[in-house]
């Protein structure tokens, strides 16, 4: 679950969405490992077997990682941030560390740059997902010649997060009808006009 309050997110639809980041990047299994701390932890190159860890969140880890011949990263946290874009968001949304609400934050920015941010806010999954998956190699189309997510699996991850799709309530839950009360309504109904029948004269 995202850090950062749904107030300072902007709707419900959002944490769904960085949630929905977060399982295409880092994978439900090392989010579920409390050592990852809910993933903000994760260096690229991490296995759920052999975990690569952030000591702390002073700062990016910077630490270049070769995931295979030809391809090295910087990526690191939740949603995989590259060093090299770092320090320009730190700066440019004065964060205070590298620590899950400043991950948080930088990944909404993206979105936000990205001309997503008003599809997430509604429910346009779909719509915000294309408009992403350049900045998340791990996203339908994104191209990058590394393994993407289904749009399947990432609209069930987002309905799973809380999601709501456009034309549905996106910032609260469906209404929901407390049996035992509906049932003390009708029989207080049944009464008032079982005493109305009988004021009125009948037997």
């Amino acid at each position: 679950m995202p850090r950062i309050s749904q107030e300072k997110a902007g709707s419900r639809n959002m944490l769904a969405f960085l949630d929905t980041i977060a399982f295409a990047e880092i994978g439900r299994a090392m989010l579920a490992d409390p050592r990852t701390d809910d993933g903000y932890k994760v260096i690229v190159g991490s296995l759920p077997s052999r975990l690569k860890l952030m000591d702390g969140y002073a700062d990016h880890p910077r630490e270049l990682v070769n995931i295979r011949p030809g391809l090295s990263s910087t990526a690191a946290g939740r949603y995989q941030i590259l060093a090299r874009f770092w320090d320009h968001y730190k700066r440019q949304l004065k964060l205070p560390d590298f620590g899950p609400e400043s991950q948080d934050r930088y990944a909404i920015q993206q979105i936000r740059e990205q001309r997503a941010l008003d599809d997430v806010h509604a429910g346009r999954f779909d719509e915000a997902v294309r408009k992403v998956a350049n900045i998340w190699a791990s996203f339908p189309g994104a191209g990058y010649n590394q393994p993407e997510k289904r749009i399947e699996e990432l609209r069930e991850a987002y309905r799973q997060a809380g999601g709501r799709y456009a034309g549905e309530t996106p910032d609260e839950e469906p209404a929901q009808v407390d049996q035992e009360s509906q049932l003390d309504r009708i029989e207080a109904k049944v009464d008032q006009l079982i005493a109305l029948h009988l004021r009125d004269g009948g037997s």
